[in-house]
């Protein structure tokens, strides 16, 4: 079955589904990345604070202490189940998308992956693997410029008025 480039003949109703999701998801997205640079001054140090605190830190502005395990956990466990699901709903759509077979193919596969190098991580950091702060700063990143882009390309083919010559098979 042939779905590349089939989103440009989904019926309107479907394209402003498709919209609407989107957009509303993207708010939450990025709210939540607002969230994160907000906790962590975007920096690896920041990273590193928020989950194992600053007690030692005289100089600190504000008193944060290490997280329990059970924090961990629950951060761990619901970022990685609802990103995951996601993650495979804008792939489904972007699927269904007219862009280079290769570049879909990263932009579908690799959030996942980085879902489980920045959430795992966030475990390892609090284990006190302190270098996984730059795996987290790093993953995180690829995670939203991968989502950043996925969702330009579904939204700029969702908004196209020109209809693909690619059908249902």
């Amino acid at each position: 079955m042939q779905i590349s480039g089939i989103i440009q003949q989904f019926p309107k109703e479907i394209k402003g589904l498709i919209l609407a999701f989107i957009c509303t998801l993207s708010i939450g997205f990025y709210s939540g990345i607002s969230f994160v640079r907000s906790t962590t001054d975007a920096n690896p140090n920041g990273i590193e604070q928020r989950y194992l605190g600053n007690e030692n830190d005289e100089n600190a502005t504000k008193m944060m202490f290490k997280k329990s395990e059970g924090e961990i956990m629950t951060t761990v466990h619901s970022h990685i189940l609802s990103l995951s699901v996601i993650f495979f709903l804008v792939a489904l759509i972007l699927s269904t998308t007219n862009i280079n077979q290769k570049l879909k193919m990263f932009l579908m596969i690799e959030p996942f992956f980085s879902l489980v190098f920045t959430f795992g991580g966030i475990y390892f950091l609090w284990k006190d693997i302190f270098w996984m702060k730059y795996v987290i700063m790093f993953s995180g990143f690829l995670m939203t410029v991968t989502y950043t882009a996925s969702i330009f390309i579904i939204l700029k083919e969702v908004i196209s008025r020109k209809k693909s010559k690619t059908y249902l098979v």
